[in-house]
């Protein structure tokens, strides 16, 4: 490469030092049924996501977006292999390494793990398990600082995983508490069914009834320690917003 075709690539790569509103993850993923739904998904959750369909690239890209944390699949069709991309990123940082593919016999674990691996997750896999798994290795890697969100009178650990309103804790199921917490991450903002659909199940389920009922069930414990909370908007979805 030129002297000149450097420069201009550089230019375009994030200088160091400058600081970062949200953590940073690349995704390398040739399935984009895959891969596009996970894209979205984080973004909806804050990070900035850059994903590629093959490691060709790989280098180049972790040296201009310098991502916090990779995501590698590993039967990579074009360019190098998940293993080989897992070894060029320890040449050139220590930033969490998590393997997400189909590739799951323990032969395979073991080598992914020999190449740098601090996570490994196989196909198919619960989009909340893939969440908690980024969040863990963000937050051991100093990358992610939990916090509790606040929205009138009640209040999410994201750490503990727990909720509360005006102090009582509320016993929750799983998914009325990521419905609870989606809803808080994004307050005074109409969030559609489709969309709660997405972020809380993860694309598996196409039935936006699921959301309804849960939601229902989240409001009676909501309302038993105050005023609505979580508000409908007519034809467009659901936000929370104190009155």
């Amino acid at each position: 490469m030129s002297r000149v075709n450097i420069a201009v690539r550089l230019r375009t790569c994030q200088p160091l030092g400058v600081a970062r509103q949200k953590p940073r993850i690349l995704l390398v993923d040739d399935d984009e049924h895959l891969r596009d739904p996970v894209v979205v998904t984080l973004r909806n959750r804050g990070y900035e996501v850059k994903a590629e369909a093959d490691g060709r690239r790989f280098a180049e890209v972790i040296e201009c977006f310098q991502p916090d944390l990779v995501i590698l699949d590993v039967r990579l069709p074009v360019g190098p292999k998940g293993y080989e991309l897992g070894r060029t990123l320890r040449q050139r940082s220590q930033r969490p390494l998590l393997y997400l593919t189909a590739a799951d016999s323990v032969t395979e674990r073991l080598e992914g793990f020999d190449a740098g691996a601090d996570d490994y997750l196989a196909k198919p896999f619960a989009m909340q398990e893939l969440l908690a798994r980024i969040e863990a290795l963000l937050r051991r890697s100093g990358l992610l600082r939990s916090s509790i969100l606040k929205v009138g009178d009640v209040e999410v650990d994201e750490e503990a995983r727990k909720a509360s309103r005006g102090g009582a804790v509320l016993d929750l199921t799983r998914k009325e508490y990521e419905l609870l917490h989606t809803l808080v991450r994004h307050p005074g903002q109409v969030l559609s069914k489709e969309k709660l659909l997405s972020q809380v199940w993860g694309f598996d389920n196409h039935d936006t009834n699921v959301v309804e009922v849960h939601l229902s069930a989240l409001r009676r414990k909501l309302e038993a320690q105050g005023p609505r909370i979580v508000h409908t908007e007519r034809s467009l979805g659901y936000v929370i917003r104190p009155d």
